[in-house]
This record gives structure tokens, sequence and C-alpha cells, in this order.
């Protein structure tokens, strides 16, 4: 056989194998893709649990059964919602940090855990790396309300008493470190006054005493005041928000009333462990935002004072937003100087 018969003969074993190669490739990545697809709809096959890093009954509870409930529905299979309260919810991240990434065990977090990753000096997770964002679940304004005996009628009568009076206008929180105090804080920051902050072991004990006089103010979650507001118990200045809130479009915002970009709004969200299957975390958003969407989680929230999330409530809009979050924290807990351990 001559060469050039040779080199034919090699051309033509090349090219089949290189087509056989390129065959083969072709039907493993098919496969894979059915396999991949295949996936989503077998999720959930069994009962997920969602942990909630506070006591039962709170805004982050309530959220999570809200939700947790039309996701059962939607799914056909059980969302158990588990209270690990303990460490300002730091109890709970740990958990599901910890757990297998198969999507059955998830984490409802919420604005504190933003919070927390500069106010606590040593955490055995990173919010960062130890978790994928799957979807928000609901936002929630904060109010800032007074005594109504305070000669006080708005939010600039507010600055002019605190800078008249620095550091003997009080202020309350649920507790230090939580997004009402947070809120007070960078308030402080970005209007130059002194005010002094009272801790309190939750929301409850210091709205009490904003109620009888022993505190002045408070940059309370609006749900938890509202009704206070309207029997004339307390007297709201503001809302935190960038716009009015759909249920009380009657109190301005303190962006209107002279402190641009002034914007805290509490959130919760659903996280899962990272490594969990992208198919995974792509059926848990779809299946989130389409409850957020029922018209039994809108009356839900509407009743409750808490809004929906802005569409498209995606993966990357969400992990985006909680990195902000982060960074916004940092830099008023730095100014503050906060810490709680």
């Amino acid at each position: 056989m001559n060469h050039a018969a040779i080199d034919n003969l090699l051309g033509d074993l090349i090219l089949n194998k290189m087509t056989l190669l390129a065959s083969f490739g072709a039907v493993c990545m098919t496969l894979a893709a059915t396999s991949a697809h295949s996936q989503v709809p077998t999720y959930p096959d069994r009962p997920v649990t969602l942990i909630v890093g506070y006591a039962p009954g709170g805004a982050t509870d309530r959220v999570a059964r809200m939700v947790g409930k039309v996701l059962a529905d939607q799914t056909k299979q059980t969302f158990i919602v588990e209270n690990k309260a303990g460490a300002n919810s730091n109890v709970g991240a740990e958990m599901v940090a910890r757990a297998k990434p198969d999507g059955y065990t998830l984490y409802v977090g919420s604005i504190a855990n933003t919070i927390n990753h500069s106010l606590y000096n040593k955490l055995n997770f990173d919010l960062n790396k130890d978790f994928k964002q799957v979807a928000l679940l609901a936002l929630v304004p904060n109010m800032l309300v007074v005594n109504p005996n305070l000669p006080i009628n708005s939010v600039k009568q507010y600055i002019a008493y605190a800078k008249a009076n620095p550091g003997k206008l009080t202020c309350a929180s649920s507790g230090s470190g939580s997004s009402i105090h947070l809120s007070c804080e960078l308030f402080k920051i970005d209007t130059g006054t002194n005010i002094l902050h009272i801790p309190y072991k939750g929301s409850g004990p210091a709205v009490a005493d904003l109620l009888g006089g022993q505190v002045d103010s408070m940059f309370d979650n609006l749900p938890s005041s509202i009704g206070q507001v309207r029997a004339g118990k307390l007297r709201a200045l503001g809302v935190t928000t960038a716009t009015r809130v759909p249920f009380a479009p009657e109190i301005p915002t303190l962006i209107e009333q002279g402190i641009p970009g002034f914007a805290v709004t509490s959130w919760f969200g659903v996280m899962a462990p990272a490594g969990t299957p992208q198919v995974i975390l792509d059926k848990l958003n779809l299946e989130i935002n389409k409850a957020l969407n029922t018209t039994e989680v809108k009356a839900s929230y509407f009743a409750a004072g808490f809004i929906s999330p802005p569409a498209p409530n995606s993966q990357r809009q969400y992990g985006d937003f909680v990195t902000s979050e982060i960074d916004r924290w940092n830099k008023v807990i730095a100014a503050g100087n906060i810490k709680v351990d």
C-alpha cells in the first residue's frame, strides 16, 4: 500500500473516531439534561423543614407559616416550620448552614442575619459562603412613633427636640442589634443627633414602656404598633420606607420630611445550604413566587401589614440585596461602635 493510500485510510479512521466521539458526547449531554430536567418535578417528594431562628408568634414565624401553608398546597408535600430560637437567630442559621444541601432543610432568614454578620465578633457560619439565597418572602416597614404627651408632631420637630435635649430623648428597641435599634442608629448618623438608645427583650415590653411614658420614642415594626397609633395611644411621625405604605397611606415617609435616602425595611427570605443543586433552587424560587401571587397570601399579608417583594424576585436579585444589606449595616455598626459579644 502506498503512502497516499495509508494517509487516506488514517484520515478516514480519525474522522470516524471523531464522529463517534461527537455522537457519544451529544448523547451524554442529552442524558444529563434529561436527568436534570426530571429532578424538577420530583422535588419535593417528602416533607420540607423551614427553620425559623425565633420563637413562635413573631414576624419571621408568621411569614414562614403563611407561605409554608400555600407551598404545601402547591407541591402536595408538608412544609414544617421548626423554631430554633437563640442568639438573635444565629442558632437556627448555624443549624441550616450545617444541614445536608438537598433542599429539605431551609432557613427563613431576615434582616437580622445581615446585621449579625458585623455585629458578632465570632460566628460559626458565613452568611455569604454557607448559604444560597432562594427568594425574598416579605418586607415590613418600620415606623417612628412617639408618646403623644411629647410636644412633637413631625420628624422636623423630633430632630429639633433631640438637638435641644442632647442625650435626653430616648429611643427604645426590641434589643441591641435589632433592625429597630439600627434604624435609630442610622437616624442619629443621618441627622447628627444624640439620642439615648434603650434596649428591651422584645418589641412588646418596649412598646409597653413607650405607652406608659417611660421611654419617648421607637422605630417599631409598623404591624405591631399601628393599632396603638389608630387608637390615639401613640403618635406616628413617619414610616421608614422609600414610599408610603398601602395600608397606612396617611403616614408620610421620613424622606418626605427632609431625610434624603432614609429607607429601612425589615425583610424575610428563604435561604438554602450552600451546595444545594441549582435545579432545586430554581424550583423553590418558582414555587415561592407562585405562592406570593396567590389571593390567600396577598390577603394574609395585607391583614398583617406585610408587603410582597417586587417582581421578578430572582435568586440573583435576592443575593445582591443580601450583599448590599451586609455592607450597609457594617457601616452603621462601625460608626456606632456597636457590639454584643
